[in-house]
C-alpha cells in the first residue's frame, strides 16, 4: 500500500513562521513535523512506498533536502487542489485497491491496520478518520439560576457531530470519480467527490477513541499544546 502525505498549502494559519519555512517543517522536539509523520506511517508493515506532495521549487524544497536520499517518492504540487493532486499521481496509484491520504499537519497515532480493516469490512469507497471527544483549551462552568456552581478546567467535551480528521483510506474508484471531473480547475476531494458518495453511504468512519489528536498547524499551537504532543509521539512510538 501507498501512503500519500499532502504537504503543500499556503500555511496561511501558521504565519509568520510559515512565511520561513514550510508547515510540514515545524519543529517537535528538535525534528520536523513530517519527519514523524513519515516514520509513523513505515512502521506499518503494509505500507511500502511514501509520497510527499509539495511545492518542491518553493518552501517545500525544504523538506526533499531534509529527507535527502531516504527512501521517499517526492511531487510537486499542482496547484490543482487536493483532488487534483490526487489525479497528478494516479499512474503512481494505478495497481493499488486502496491507498492512505494523510494531511501533514494531523499528528495522531492512528491505528491503520484497524482503519484498512473499517474501510473493508463497510465495502468503502473511502474511509476517512474521526473523533467524538476532545478537550478544550478554555475553561467551562455549570450555571443554574444565573449562578456558578461548578468550574471545569478544559474538559473533554463529547461532541454532537464527529469531527473529520485529516486521514484517510481510499479506493481506487476515488481516481475514477476525480477523472470524471478533471476538467475543473481546482478539485476539492471532500466537496467535489466525497460529499457525493456519503449520500451513497459509501464512506465510512473510524474513531481514533481515546488517542490524542492535534492540528499541528503553528509552531504557538504545538507550544501550548506541548503535554499533548509528548503523549502523541508516545502513542506513536517515538
Amino acid at each position: 500500500m501507498k501512503a500519500v502525505i499532502l504537504a503543500g498549502g499556503s500555511g496561511t494559519r501558521g504565519k509568520p513562521y510559515t512565511e520561513y519555512f514550510p508547515k510540514a517543517m515545524i519543529p517537535i522536539n528538535g525534528k520536523p513535523l513530517i519527519d514523524y509523520v513519515v516514520k509513523y506511517l513505515k512502521s506499518f508493515s503494509f505500507v511500502d512506498e511514501v509520497i510527499i506532495i509539495s511545492d518542491f521549487a518553493g518552501l517545500g524544497g525544504q523538506i526533499k533536502n531534509y529527507f535527502g536520499n531516504q527512501k521517499i517518492t517526492f511531487v510537486q504540487d499542482s496547484q490543482s487542489g487536493t483532488g487534483g493532486d490526487l489525479l497528478h499521481i494516479a499512474n503512481k496509484l494505478k495497481d493499488e485497491t486502496e491507498f492512505v491520504l494523510w494531511f501533514v499537519d494531523n499528528l495522531c497515532a492512528i491505528d491503520l491496520k484497524k482503519m484498512k480493516e473499517t474501510f473493508k469490512e463497510k465495502n468503502s469507497s473511502a474511509c476517512i478518520a474521526t473523533r467524538t471527544k476532545r478537550k478544550e483549551e478554555t475553561g467551562f462552568a455549570t450555571v443554574e439560576n444565573g449562578i456558578i456552581t461548578e468550574f471545569k478546567e478544559k474538559p473533554v467535551m463529547k461532541l454532537q457531530l464527529s469531527e473529520c480528521l485529516g486521514v484517510y483510506m481510499l479506493g481506487k474508484d476515488i481516481i475514477k470519480k476525480i477523472k470524471s471531473i478533471q476538467k475543473q480547475k481546482e478539485i476539492n476531494l471532500s466537496y467535489d467527490i466525497l460529499q457525493k458518495l456519503s449520500k451513497e453511504g459509501k464512506v465510512s468512519a473510524f474513531d481514533i477513541g481515546d488517542n490524542e489528536w492535534i492540528d499541528a498547524e503553528s509552531p504557538t499551537i504545538l507550544e501550548r499544546n506541548q503535554k499533548t504532543v509528548n503523549k502523541i509521539i508516545k502513542q506513536m512510538g517515538f
